[in-house]
C-alpha cells in the first residue's frame, strides 16, 4: 500500500477552554459545550502493504477543540498589517490581528507589505487565502489549527507515547469466506438494505504518481470495456437503485474531490451526461486550499519560497470528508430523503462493491454503528490492525493501529508473543484496515452534529537534528476518515466492528507507478498497479463464479512491465447484469453447465439468464434496456483477443502504464434488442425464462429474523437521532440549501 507508516502519538483535548503547550489558559467562548471525554487512540494512516521497519520517531495527535471565538491581547500589530489596514474588510481585520497576537504570534505573514514593491493586490491574495483556510478548518479556525499544532509539535519532541492507558483486545467482527452458508446468509440481510444507501466517493488525487496525466477517476478499469472507474461506479449506484431501492427513490453520490481534481471531476461527469444518472443525485465536496505547512516546533506558518505573499498549503488528509459532509448538511439531507446506510469507498478499487452486501448483512445483525470492511492479515505484516482498546475508565475504542504500534502494544498489554497468528486460521486476529467503511446513517449524523466532522491530528515532522529543534522540510497537521471511532461515545462507541473479506474479492486498488509495483511484488507485497488493478478485478469475478459451481480456467501467468499477474480469462459481468456475488446464482442457474477456458474472454450486460455454455474464445453478450434473454446449449470456439506487451512511447496512457495492449482478434457478439430480435444467436431466446434476479435472490421468509435472533441487541434508540427534531438554524431541513450547496438545475451539485 505506499509509504513506510510512522508512529504517532495524540491527546484529547476534554475542556472547551483551550490550553496551550506551557499549560497557560486562554479564555474563550464556544457555541456549545464539549461532553468530557477519555483520551482517544491515535489516528492510523491507510493500510500500508511494506517489509517491517525500525521502530519510527514518534509522532502525535490530538483531539481537535469545539470551535472557539478566542480574545487575544498582546503587543502592537505589525508595522506592515497596521499600515494596510485599510485594505481590509472587518472579517480580514479581525483575522490578521488574531494571528499576529500571542499565543499564534504570525507576525511575519505580513513582513513583505512593508516593502514599496509589493503590489496590493498580492496583499489582498495573501489574506484571502489566510481567510478561506480558517473558514474551512473545522477547529477554531487557523488561530485553532496554531494551537493545536503547538501542542501536538510540543508532545511529538518529547515523545509521548500514543497509546499509554489503552488494552487492546480482539474486535466483535466476522470473518467470511465467499461460497460458505455464512456468507450467504449474511448477503441476503444485506441485499435488503442496499436500495437504502448513500454512496461516499474520496477521489482526491492525480494519476500523477502512475504516469497518467488526468484524473484517476477516469482511468480505464480494465481493457475488455475499458470502463472508466468513475462510471463503473455510477453504473453500479443505479443497479442497486434499480433492483433493490423503493420505486421512487434515488440514490446519492457524493464525490471529495480536492483543487487538483476537481475541474476534471466536472468535466468527465458533464462530457458524458453524468453517465446515465440524474445530476441533482451527485454532490461533490471540494476540500480547499489544504492547511499552512509549519516550519518549525512554534507552529510558524512556512511561507512560499517563491512568493512572500503566499502561504505554503499543504493536504489535510481525507478526514475532512466528514467534515464536509456535516458543514454542506449532506448527511443530514440523506438522513430527511429516508437513507439508512453511508459507504465510504476509494477512487481506484474496483472490487469494492463485490462485499458491500453481506457487509451490511453484517452490520444489521451486530447493529454496528461504523463497520469497517477488512482483509485478513498475517502477525507483524505491514498492514495497520483493528484492534478494541480500552482503558481504566471503561472507555472503548474499535480502530486501526499502525502496525508498527500493534506488536509493542499487545507485549506491553498480556499479549507475550506480540502480533502473531492464530496456530487455528495461521493468521492474525487482528485484521487488516483498508479504508473501506460502512455506517448507521442516523448515528453516524448525530456524531457529526455533536463534533463538526472534526477527526482527530496527527502530526510527523522530520527532524533534522537530535534535538529535535529543526524540521528536514515545513510539516502539518493531517487527519484520517477512518479516525472516526475516537469521536463516538457512550453506548455508540461499543457498536463498531468488522467484516473480513479475502483481499482478493475486495480490495487491489491502483496507487502506484510500474517501477514502484515491480519492487513492492519482488518483496512479496501487492504491487497495487494498473496491470494488478485490473488482472484482479477479472479475478473476482472468476472467484465468484466457481464458488457457486461454474467451471473457470485461469491462464498461465504472465509478466508484463515486471509486474506478474494472471491475465484471464477475462469475464467482466456489468451492473446492469450483476451487483453482487447472490445475483450471479440466478444468472447462472445451472453453474455446472458454465465451462471457460483459460484464454477466453467474456462481457456480459443486461438482463440475461445463461443456462449453458462453453466458451473457448472471445464472447459479448449484451441485452438492451427493456429487453431480456436466455442462452443455453452455446459453444463459442474463435481466436479470441490476446495482451500484447506494449511500452511505446506512442500509445495512450492508460495502456502503457499497464504495459500491455489487449488486441481483439476475433470475437462473438450476441444482441437481445427490445423489441424482441436478437443478432448473432439462433435458437431464438426462450424470453419466458428471465426474470427479475432481484426477486431470485430475496431472503426467504423467516431467514433474517432467525439469523438476528442469534447476534447482539438493537442499539439503544437515543442514538437514532429525529432529523425532523433538528432546531439548530443551519440544521432546519425545512429551510432551503444554502446557495453554495445548490447549483442550477443543468449542473450537478457542487459544494465548494
Amino acid at each position: 500500500m505506499g509509504k513506510k507508516s510512522k508512529r504517532r502519538t495524540k491527546t484529547t483535548n476534554n475542556s472547551v477552554a483551550t490550553t496551550d503547550g506551557e499549560g497557560a489558559t486562554t479564555t474563550t467562548r464556544v457555541a456549545a459545550p464539549e461532553p468530557k471525554a477519555a483520551p482517544a487512540p491515535p489516528r492510523v494512516p491507510p493500510p500500508q502493504e511494506l517489509p517491517p521497519v525500525p521502530e519510527p520517531k514518534p509522532t502525535v495527535k490530538s483531539t481537535p477543540a469545539p470551535v472557539p471565538v478566542t480574545e487575544t491581547k498582546g503587543p502592537s500589530l505589525p508595522a506592515g498589517l497596521k499600515a494596510n489596514m485599510h485594505l481590509l474588510t472587518p472579517t480580514q481585520q479581525t483575522l490578521a490581528k488574531a494571528l499576529s497576537s500571542q499565543p499564534t504570534n504570525q507576525t511575519h505573514l505580513f513582513s513583505a507589505w512593508l516593502d514599496p514593491n509589493t503590489p496590493d493586490s498580492a496583499k489582498m491574495s495573501l489574506i484571502a487565502q489566510l481567510e478561506r483556510m480558517d473558514k474551512t478548518y473545522p477547529s477554531g479556525g487557523l488561530v485553532g489549527y496554531i494551537e493545536n499544532a503547538k501542542d501536538l509539535l510540543d508532545k511529538s519532541r518529547m515523545g509521548v507515547n500514543p497509546l499509554e492507558g489503552w488494552k487492546p483486545e480482539v474486535p466483535q467482527g466476522e470473518n467470511i469466506v465467499i461460497g460458505t452458508t455464512e456468507f450467504e446468509k449474511f448477503e441476503k440481510i444485506g441485499m435488503e438494505e442496499l436500495g437504502q444507501c448513500g454512496f461516499a466517493l474520496v477521489a482526491g488525487g492525480l494519476g500523477e504518481r502512475l504516469g497518467y496525466g488526468g484524473i484517476k477517476l477516469g482511468l480505464p478499469t480494465e481493457l475488455a470495456t475499458e470502463t472508466p472507474y468513475l462510471q463503473y461506479y455510477i453504473e453500479t449506484i443505479l443497479a442497486i437503485q434499480s433492483r433493490f431501492a423503493k420505486p421512487g427513490m434515488k440514490l446519492p453520490l457524493c464525490i471529495m474531490v480536492s483543487n487538483d481534481t476537481n475541474a476534471g471531476t466536472i468535466e468527465l461527469l458533464e462530457s458524458n451526461d453524468y453517465f446515465g444518472m440524474e445530476k441533482d443525485q451527485i454532490t461533490i465536496l471540494q476540500q480547499g486550499d489544504g492547511v499552512p505547512a509549519l516550519q518549525d516546533n512554534d507552529a510558524t506558518i512556512a511561507m512560499d519560497s517563491k512568493d512572500p505573499c503566499k502561504i505554503q498549503a499543504k493536504p489535510h488528509g481525507h478526514g475532512d470528508i466528514h467534515a464536509l459532509l456535516h458543514s454542506k448538511h449532506v448527511a443530514m439531507d440523506w438522513c430527511r430523503k429516508g437513507l439508512e446506510w453511508v459507504i465510504f469507498f476509494q477512487d481506484t478499487n474496483g472490487l469494492a462493491f463485490h462485499t458491500l452486501a453481506p457487509a451490511l448483512g453484517v452490520s444489521v445483525a451486530r447493529d454496528l454503528v461504523m463497520n469497517s470492511i477488512a482483509v485478513p492479515r498475517k502477525g507483524k505484516q505491514a498492514v495497520g490492525g483493528i484492534a478494541k482498546l480500552t482503558n481504566s475508565a471503561g472507555e472503548e475504542r474499535t480502530i486501526n493501529v499502525e502496525y508498527n504500534q500493534l506488536d509493542p502494544l499487545l507485549r506491553a498489554n498480556g499479549f507475550p508473543d506480540g502480533d502473531v497468528n492464530d496456530p487455528t486460521t495461521g493468521l492474525s486476529p487482528f485484521p487488516g484496515n483498508i479504508n473501506q467503511l460502512l455506517f448507521k446513517l442516523k448515528p453516524y449524523a448525530e456524531a457529526l452534529l455533536r463534533t463538526n466532522g472534526a477527526m482527530p491530528e496527527f502530526v510527523n515532522p522530520k527532524y533534522a537534528d537530535e534535538a529535535k529543534t529543526v524540521f528536514k522540510k515545513p510539516t502539518r497537521l493531517e487527519c484520517m476518515m477512518q479516525d472516526f471511532p475516537t469521536i463516538l461515545t457512550g453506548e455508540a462507541a461499543k457498536h463498531v466492528g468488522f467484516t473480513s473479506f479475502h483481499a482478493d474479492l475486495c480490495f487491489s486498488p491502483v496507487k502506484n507507478a510500474t517501477a514502484d509495483g515491480v519492487n513492492l511484488q519482488a518483496k512479496g507485497t501487492a504491487p497495487g498497479v494498473a496491470a494488478t488493478g485490473e488482472a484482479d478485478q477479472y479475478g473476482a469475478v472468476r472467484k465468484i463464479m466457481t464458488s457457486m459451481g461454474c467451471i473457470v480456467e485461469d491462464a498461465p501467468e504472465a509478466t508484463f512491465s515486471g509486474i506478474k499477474i494472471i491475465p484471464g480469462p477475462e469475464i467482466v459481468t456489468k451492473p446492469s447484469f450483476a451487483v453482487c456475488p447472490g445475483e450471479y446464482k440466478a444468472r447462472f442457474p445451472e453453474p455446472s453447465n458454465i465451462k471457460i477456458s483459460g484464454r477466453s474472454s467474456l462481457v456480459l450486460s443486461g438482463n440475461i439468464i445463461i443456462e449453458s455454455l462453453d466458451l473457448d474464445g472471445a464472447l459479448v453478450i449484451e441485452c438492451e434496456e427493456g429487453a431480456s434473454g436466455t442462452i443455453s446449449s452455446l459453444v463459442v470456439q474463435n481466436k479470441g483477443w490476446e495482451k500484447i506487451s506494449d511500452e511505446s512511447s506512442e500509445t495512450p496512457e492508460y495502456i502503457r502504464i499497464r504495459g500491455y495492449n489487449l488486441n481483439k482478434v476475433e470475437t462473438k457478439r450476441i444482441i437481445f434488442k427490445k423489441d424482441g430480435s436478437v443478432e448473432g444467436y439462433s435458437p431464438a431466446p426462450v424470453v419466458a425464462k428471465s426474470k427479475s434476479v432481484a426477486a431470485a435472490v430475496t431472503p426467504k421468509k423467516g431467514e433474517k429474523k432467525e439469523l438476528l435472533a442469534a447476534v447482539s441487541p438493537p442499539l439503544s434508540r437515543a442514538l437514532a437521532i429525529d432529523v425532523k427534531a433538528a432546531t439548530s438554524k443551519n440544521l432546519d431541513l425545512n429551510l432551503p440549501r444554502t446557495p453554495e450547496a445548490t447549483m442550477k438545475q443543468a449542473e450537478c451539485c457542487i459544494v465548494s
